[in-house]
This record gives structure tokens, C-alpha cells and sequence, in this order.
């Protein structure tokens, strides 16, 4: 008798607590997808914010189910460039090539390596993918740039502004459920050589490293306008979706990226 009256209430305490059980594992995974999307788009976001003035670009179906990517050269400082008399005298020349020029104000790290750009409209003659107007640096000694080789940036920036760029960044969506982070390829002119994970397979295999972000991803959509306010500031919106056990979390974010060169 002690042995089924045990049984019952066993199986009555089973069922009552079935309900509570399943919905806390519930709520711990859509809270673990959740943050698993919020961590993506805000490490996409905080690396959006530094990019070259003019430099994103999107490519892809970016239908929420195939493949997209969005791509764009970070900063990692800059300044502005003399363009008067005064100081050491060393304007930066837009007649003939120049080696070297003087920065005003708090010199911005630069190492040998790295790029140095000049009024990057993202328009033919004024292209920093295409090597327009972007300049290899040499060991600097501020509060000089240096050069090497010298080169001839095509236009003056009206606000007397340079950016030191990096290798590009690409965010890519596989359409077979991954996110990844490429970086550290070098610059291509067009996107159509990174617009397929296997073109940026190629790439890292040469030179440069990816990284997963985020897995299990059922939707994702990256979309760029480069002239949401007077031509100086662009909007990239970002969709991603994570699917588990039938549930789907879908967050959305968008970064302000500054287009003023």
C-alpha cells in the first residue's frame, strides 16, 4: 500500500512539476539565443562606427536566407594635415608627389604599414579600394607622416583631415546557418572578390584569419544607405536570426556610420 500510494504521489508531483521545468529551459534557451545575437550585432556595430568615411559596402542576396556580406576598412585614428605655413613648414603637396607632411595637433598612432587616406569619396578617382587616394606609412617621427613611396593623393580634404586605416573587415553570413568575421586580407578594388565565402577562404588562406561569431543563424540581412543625412552620415541595418528546437529570436540594430571625409 505505502509502495502505490508512493507511486501516486510521484506521478502527481511529475506532473505538476513537468510544466515549470519545461518552461524555464525554455526561457534559459531563447535567452541564451538572444544573447547570442545581441553579442553579434553590437561587436558589428562597435566595428561599423570606426569605418572609413565612405568605404562600406554590401553585397550578397541579403534576403534574410542567403548569403550576405558587408565589408569596409576600419580606422584606427587620424588627423589633420598642414596645409599652411607655420611649424616645421611641411604641407602636404597636391601638385607633386609628397613623402612627408606635418600634423597638427596630437600626432595619431601610426605604424609602419599602415595606410594613410586622404578625402575618400568612394567614387571613381577618389577610391581608397582602388588605391586612389591611399598612401603606404613608414616609421613616423611626429609630428611628421612619412611616406613610402611618396605619393600624390588626387584632392585636398576641405577640412584638412587624413584617416589611418588597417586591412579590410568583412561580416559575412554563409547561408548555411554561420556568421563569420574575416579580417586582415589585403585591400581588393572590387567586392566581387569578397562576396562568396569561398573567395574569402582564399584569401585567409594566403593571408589573414576569420572567426565564427555566431552559429545556428536562420536569417540574416545586412542593408547600407550612404546618404541618410546631406550626403554625410550612412545607416547600416542588420537583421539576425538564431533558430533552436523550432524557436527562432530575431533581433534588429542599425549603426550610424560617418561619411564625412
Amino acid at each position: 500500500m505505502v509502495i502505490v500510494i508512493t507511486g501516486i504521489i510521484g506521478g502527481m508531483v511529475a506532473v505538476f512539476l513537468n510544466a515549470p521545468i519545461r518552461q524555464y529551459m525554455d526561457v534559459a534557451r531563447r535567452a541564451e539565443m538572444t544573447d547570442i545575437a545581441d553579442t553579434a550585432l553590437r561587436r558589428i556595430n562597435r566595428d561599423l562606427r570606426l569605418a572609413l568615411p565612405n568605404s562600406v559596402r554590401v553585397a550578397g542576396t541579403c534576403d534574410g536566407v542567403g548569403t550576405c556580406f558587408v565589408e569596409f576598412l576600419p580606422t584606427s585614428g587620424g588627423g589633420r594635415y598642414r596645409a599652411g605655413a607655420g611649424g616645421t613648414d611641411d604641407e602636404l603637396d597636391f601638385a607633386a608627389a609628397d613623402a612627408t607632411f606635418e600634423v597638427l595637433g596630437a600626432m595619431p598612432t601610426v605604424a609602419a604599414g599602415d595606410r594613410i587616406v586622404v578625402y575618400n569619396l568612394g567614387i571613381p578617382g577618389a577610391d581608397a579600394y582602388a588605391g586612389d587616394n591611399i598612401a603606404t606609412a613608414a616609421a613616423p617621427a611626429a609630428p611628421i607622416v612619412n611616406l613610402a613611396p611618396a605619393f600624390l593623393f588626387p584632392f585636398d580634404s576641405p577640412g584638412r583631415r587624413f584617416h589611418v586605416v588597417t586591412t579590410p573587415v568583412t561580416y559575412a553570413c554563409d547561408g548555411a546557418g554561420t556568421l563569420w568575421r574575416y579580417w586582415g586580407y589585403e585591400i581588393q578594388d572590387v567586392q566581387t572578390k569578397t562576396d562568396s565565402i569561398a573567395e574569402l577562404d582564399g584569401l585567409i588562406a594566403v593571408q589573414g584569419a576569420r572567426a565564427r561569431l555566431a552559429t545556428n543563424v536562420s536569417g540574416c540581412r545586412f542593408v547600407y544607405d550612404g546618404n541618410v543625412v546631406a550626403q554625410r552620415s550612412g545607416l547600416v541595418t542588420m537583421h539576425l536570426a538564431i533558430t533552436e528546437d523550432g524557436e527562432a529570436v530575431t533581433l534588429y540594430s542599425a549603426a550610424h556610420v560617418s561619411n564625412q571625409p
